[in-house]
């Protein structure tokens, strides 16, 4: 069987990796059609050895349609999912929109692909991309000594606030060996050289929402009683985000069952020698589907405790990647009608 897919933000960062991922998986499709605002329309777009013309999402009929993986932010996310899905067409959104929807699975297919058995609204949501290669780093963790307790920092990469995001970092760069002024656009403060401890907008408990994202979405992908706590920062790389997470268990945990347990669990790659340059960095992950872990040890600081590093390409695996590997889920569980 073959399906017909849109894509929907076709023009932006993860609706390119969307594309690129597609054909990369062989993913069993009869058509693809990219779709994007009405000023995008006529644009060409990278597909295989080939290219896509944007078409108006205004104007698309979805009804011949059999999944949509939409990547446009969540005010057009919450319009268009439910007026997508009511002509049949499964929607796999991006955005933060339906996240916390009790109507709408929270899915990364290595840690809760069950949920997909129970989509009620025909949306379908992929979790913020600093969630997902936790969560993939934490269920055979979970699964073999019981996580109670998380603590997290992340070390984002610019790539998760967009095109202009990532260029707002090459001009500062180049704006510093020059000595040009440095102006703050997309950011809060200068971000080349320097890192920001903020990402998305404060909520009243002093956390981030982006903070929240990872606290609450942890929760319900892998356990509602795990205490998750995050500090969320954006440092100056292009592309891959870095996690030093510290976790606390029920049970008697050591470094080498841990990373024992790691190294056979689905999508993850665990690459940690004691000695200079036995970790993986964002440099090294970007372009790669798999969640690398590193820095595998002992928390001295507290009972059954362990720390580690985790790396992963977030317009992959945080993003894109996700999002067909639902849909590679919902074609191996038969969820799909044929096109």
């Amino acid at each position: 069987m073959a399906y017909k897919i849109a894509v929907v933000g076709a023009t932006g960062n993860v609706g390119r990796e969307m594309l690129n991922v597609l054909t990369q998986r062989q993913f069993p499709y009869s058509e693809v059609v990219a779709l994007a605002s009405t000023r995008s329309v006529g644009k060409e777009v990278s597909f295989g050895e080939g290219v896509l013309k944007v078409k108006a999402l205004d104007y698309y009929d979805f009804k011949d349609t059999d999944i949509c993986l939409m990547s446009a932010g969540g005010s057009i996310a919450k319009e268009w999912a439910p007026r997508i899905a009511a002509q049949g067409c499964i929607v796999i959104d991006n955005s933060s929109a339906w996240r916390m929807d009790r109507q709408v699975p929270l899915v990364v297919p290595e840690v809760n692909a069950d949920a997909l058995g129970d989509m009620p609204r025909k949306i379908i949501a992929n979790p913020n991309c600093s969630t997902a290669q936790l969560v993939v780093a934490l269920k055979p963790l979970h699964d073999a000594f019981g996580i109670k307790r998380v603590v997290v920092s992340t070390y984002q990469s610019v790539s998760g606030a967009g095109h202009e995001a990532m260029d707002e970092l090459f001009r500062q760069t180049r704006a510093i060996f020059v000595a040009d002024p440095v102006e703050p656009e997309k950011f809060t403060k200068q971000i080349a050289f320097n890192v920001i401890p903020h990402i998305d907008v404060f909520l009243d408990s002093g956390f981030t929402k982006e903070e929240w994202k990872m606290m609450v979405e942890t929760q319900k992908i892998l356990d509602p009683d795990i205490q998750v706590t995050a500090t969320c920062v954006r440092v100056p790389v292009f592309v891959g985000h870095g996690e030093a997470v510290s976790i606390e268990c029920e049970q008697p945990i050591s470094a080498d069952k841990a990373r024992s347990i790691l190294r056979n669990a689905p999508g993850i790659l665990v690459v940690d020698k004691r000695e200079d340059g036995g970790y993986v960095t964002p440099v090294e992950c970007a372009g790669e589907d798999a969640t690398f872990v590193s820095r595998i040890r002992k928390d001295p600081s507290t009972e059954n405790g362990l720390m580690m590093w985790i790396v992963s390409d977030n317009l992959r695996k945080g993003a894109a990647l996700n999002a067909v590997q639902i849909a590679e889920s919902l074609v191996n569980r038969k969820l799909l009608r044929a096109a």
